[in-house]
């Protein structure tokens, strides 16, 4: 047992408690509780959204992945990058204008209200959508964090799991969206210390010991020191496309990330914010993709039983316990930041979305925000039940999940922002599409060949245009009206 870690963690996680706590005494209006209410800086919004979009799976899944692939790995992490500046520097302004225009507080919100017609049957599925695949990233968050408290303390998964599920719904419950942000800022700056000193430690340890990244990553296998993966042509192009389809879930159909976008409170901030994340991910994914590299290198020849537990075992092999316990504190604000804002993505859908839109009941503010605890405890213990049952492993679960909700809604909010033509039924069938053709995407050995991340952001793509074009949106009156006037005012010149 390392005592100094495990005080270092206890002391970690009364801390982020203590944020949580100190905002629930605020008193707070349901806008304030869901989106922050115009009120958090740019930068901490940033923060707040790389912690939130780089989970368990990052420290976790991806180590472990550039672990058993190599060189090749990194188109995930190109792929993302692109994504997240693209998000950042073309959405993101958008996001938060279009928010105050139609006066929303969630993207199904927005979409319901841009498309007012079908608004209740764009609410309702989307938040099935929504409930539906969060349920289980969720649940692959708490997962992480049993693994991690299990290589750390050997305390048993069920033990972590259960601890980490106290901590995150205390938070999510207590403090809502500015809890969250302000004990995001604080577990991103964490993830980022891990991310950049991990490597430079490993680094110097195999600089002083001769060893060689290069030829410890040729000597893993024979297509570990390519960029392509040792494969040409059709086949290249696959392995690239399903890399590298992280990407599509960045363009705005993420619930927990567009919520920042939505939160910043003028362009000023917006830069700001762009700035912030841009470098924080740089500097994430190379020293993720890093770790992955060096433990090749450091541990050549060694079995892991789980090489999602690569980045802890190296955290305790190469500090000391008073080091390791901050570096490993850094996975547990991965987890936490990112299940506290999945809570309160399916807490927003159902009591913004279905309770007062999609079915009009009248409550109080109060009343809202305790709705909104009330779900957050819920959908906690339905994602709790997933983690304890399911046996996926973090990367490929939050895979599934990045493209039931990210690459589904994503050509939702590209049309919507970009093209004219879009209407309430386009977005209906592209919700549907989607859903539908993730789910029966990784139920078949399609998965294996090519990522349901590509394929469904194309499908619901494609289902989106061609609806749009059949069912085309009629004009309001109003709408009517300002067109004629205009045409006579161009006459009349």
């Amino acid at each position: 047992m390392h005592t100094t870690i495990l005080v270092e963690f206890i002391l970690y996680c009364l801390a982020m408690v203590a944020i949580g706590y100190y905002f629930s005494r605020k008193e707070m209006e349901h806008s304030d509780f869901l989106i922050g209410g115009g009120k958090l800086p740019g930068w901490a919004l940033a923060f707040s959204e790389r912690a939130t979009g780089e989970s368990a799976w990052l420290l976790l899944g991806y180590t472990g992945f550039v672990f058993m692939t190599g060189f090749s790995a990194i188109w995930v992490g190109v792929g993302i990058g692109l994504g997240v500046a693209f998000s950042w520097l073309f959405l993101a302004r958008r996001f938060m204008d279009e928010a105050k225009k139609y006066n929303v507080m969630t993207l199904p919100g927005y979409l319901a209200a841009r498309f007012e017609s079908k608004g209740k049957i764009i609410l309702w599925l989307a938040t099935i959508l929504i409930g539906s695949f969060m349920m289980f990233y969720f649940g692959a968050q708490i997962a992480g964090a049993g693994k991690t408290l299990f290589t750390v303390f050997g305390i048993k998964p069920l033990t972590g799991i259960l601890i980490s599920f106290a901590i995150v719904i205390a938070l999510s419950y207590l403090g809502g969206f500015v809890g969250v942000v302000w004990t995001d800022m604080i577990q991103s700056v964490m993830m980022l210390i891990t991310l950049v000193g991990l490597p430079i430690m490993a680094l110097i340890k195999i600089n002083s010991e001769g060893l060689s990244v290069m030829d410890a990553v040729v000597a893993a296998g024979p297509t570990m020191d390519s960029w392509t993966g040792g494969l040409t042509g059709f086949a290249l192009g696959i392995l690239l496309f399903n890399n590298f389809a992280w990407f599509f879930g960045f363009l705005g159909g993420q619930p927990q990330l567009s919520a920042r976008f939505m939160a910043l409170k003028d362009k000023k901030e917006a830069r700001t914010g762009a700035t912030v994340a841009v470098v924080w991910v740089i500097l994430a994914y190379v020293g993720a993709f890093l770790i992955g590299l060096t433990a090749l290198t450091l541990y050549q020849g060694q079995a892991f039983a789980d090489v999602e537990t690569i980045l802890p075992f190296m955290i305790l092999d190469l500090f000391p316990e008073w080091a390791a316990g901050i570096l490993l504190a850094g996975i547990l604000a991965a987890i936490i930041s990112t299940a506290d804002s999945q809570l309160l993505v399916i807490t927003s859908s159902a009591s913004e979305d279905i309770i007062r839109n999609a079915l009009s009941i009248k409550l109080t503010e109060k009343q809202l925000v305790l709705v909104s605890r009330l779900t957050i405890v819920g959908a906690g213990i339905v994602g709790l039940m997933i983690a304890l049952f399911s046996k996926s492993l973090v990367y490929l679960v939050v895979g599934w999940a990045w493209a039931g909700v990210g690459c589904t809604l994503s050509p939702a909010i590209i049309l919507t922002f970009f093209w004219k033509k879009y209407s309430g039924a386009g977005v209906i069938a592209t919700i549907i599409s989607g859903f539908v053709s993730t789910v029966v995407w990784i139920s078949t050995p399609l998965e294996e060949i090519i990522s349901s991340r590509f394929t469904t952001f194309f499908i619901a793509l494609a289902f989106g245009i061609v609806f749009s074009l059949l069912f085309p949106e009629k004009q309001t009156t109003a709408a009517k009206d300002e067109k004629e006037i205009s045409a006579e005012n161009a006459i009349n010149v």
